[in-house]
């Protein structure tokens, strides 16, 4: 079976030497330092923070820089790329950087400067960029993953199936269909989890009460708690704190 090729970011920095290149993938430049000189397809010019550049994919490119830099480097397959967006940017593959975007690369490269970076944060981050970048309206995948990140943020807030819709700008049965279509869970089965990741974490990581982890995780008591753990898991949280520390 041959393996999904997935997006991925990099910090890289270039030299004075020509790196042309041309693959497969689309790739979007973020510099972070310094200033780099590149060309698309027969088009140039200089980026720094103010500036990102589009690499269509299957265009030649170089970048070169006589000063130090570095940049954040996102590598995005066609498939994960939707077509208008593309045509969008690769007609004009130099990009002025908008204050949201700019948030959003600081926080990426904070995020990569502590450690490992774990798929579903690039997931989510990624049309949140898109969108930044091109100054638009949100569109649904950016929408969805904002919803994603809000839920992360504050599970303890009561998201409700039709809070979540409102939030996604779509009807409950819509948000039904999009949610199986892209996570393969009902909303109500994806919200229990994520706050089941999230005790988890506390779990492991924290001396808190159950009771107190109950209430950052949205659910009336420590009973309510207790009996979904025991559900998706079977063990209740003391339990799964006792052998996620005796694992460490």
């Amino acid at each position: 079976m041959t393996a999904v090729s997935t997006s991925s970011i990099a910090i890289r920095s270039y030299g004075a030497h020509s790196t042309a290149d041309c693959h497969r993938f689309a790739q979007i430049v973020l510099p972070l330092a310094g200033e780099l000189s590149m060309d698309i397809a027969g088009r140039h010019s200089v980026i720094d923070r103010s500036i990102a550049a589009y690499v269509e994919a299957g265009s030649w490119h170089d970048q070169v820089s006589d000063v130090a830099n570095r940049s954040l480097i996102l590598d995005l397959f066609p498939s994960e790329l939707d077509a208008r967006l593309s045509d969008r940017l690769a007609s004009r593959p130099f990009i002025s950087m908008t204050p949201e975007a700019a948030n959003l690369v600081a926080y990426m490269e904070s995020v990569m400067n502590r450690g490992r970076l774990l798929p579903h944060r690039l997931k989510l981050w990624i049309p949140l960029l898109l969108d930044a970048l091109l100054g638009e309206e949100p569109q649904l995948p950016s929408r969805l993953a904002r919803l994603f990140a809000a839920v992360e943020a504050d599970p303890s807030k009561e998201w409700t199936v039709e809070v979540m819709a409102e939030r996604t700008g779509v009807s409950v049965s819509r948000l039904h269909a999009i949610f199986h279509e892209s996570v393969g869970k009902s909303p109500r089965a994806w919200l229990t989890a994520t706050r089941l990741n999230f005790v988890c974490h506390l779990l492991t990581v924290t001396d808190l009460p159950v009771a107190e982890l109950a209430h950052r995780a949205g659910y009336s008591d420590q009973s309510a708690l207790t009996r979904a753990m025991r559900k998706a898991m079977d063990l209740t949280p003391a339990a799964y704190r006792r052998q996620a520390r005796a694992q460490a």
